[in-house]
């Protein structure tokens, strides 16, 4: 999407403390944007290699208000977790970081960001500052490797 991933549209839905159901279909399986899927509140994922079987099942339990989370998801997430040993829950990004990021990018300067987002350039050097010292990044490149990495842009 062009200027917000599923995720952002996710948060925001939730901030609006919208009763809409969120499935995602996605073909990435990077720890990375599961967890975020998660945490931004969406209580569906499928992969698109499972939507065959399972997209029918999927509404039918989020229109019953059960989340549906296919048991290949669950085990990836299981294995995933499992295999982590250092604690990342510093390095997640908060949805604006995460927006910020995504343009960087995308290609945009802080001043397209800052228009896009409707934020001073300031905050967006901000928001750029505290994700790169989050996720321990010295260079733009390494911030653009990440966001590719996690399916934030395309590559």
């Amino acid at each position: 999407m062009p200027i917000m991933n599923g995720v952002e549209v996710s948060r925001r839905l939730k901030a609006l403390r919208s009763r809409t159901e969120v499935l995602i279909l996605t073909m990435h399986e990077s720890e990375e944007l599961l967890t975020e899927v998660i945490l931004a509140g969406v209580r569906g994922v499928l992969f698109k290699s499972d939507a065959r079987k399972h997209l029918i099942f999927a509404v039918e339990a989020l229109l019953d208000g059960r989340p549906y989370f296919t048991s290949a998801l669950l085990e990836k997430l299981l294995q995933d977790y499992q295999s982590n040993k250092q604690n990342r829950t510093d390095m997640l990004l908060t949805s604006r970081e995460q927006s910020v990021v995504q343009l960087i990018a995308e290609g945009h300067t802080n001043k397209s960001i800052s228009e896009i987002l409707k934020l001073s350039v300031k905050t967006v050097e901000t928001h750029r500052a505290s994700a790169m010292r989050k996720l321990r990044m010295s260079s733009t490149a390494e911030l653009v490797r990440y966001a590719i990495r996690v399916r934030l842009v395309s590559p």
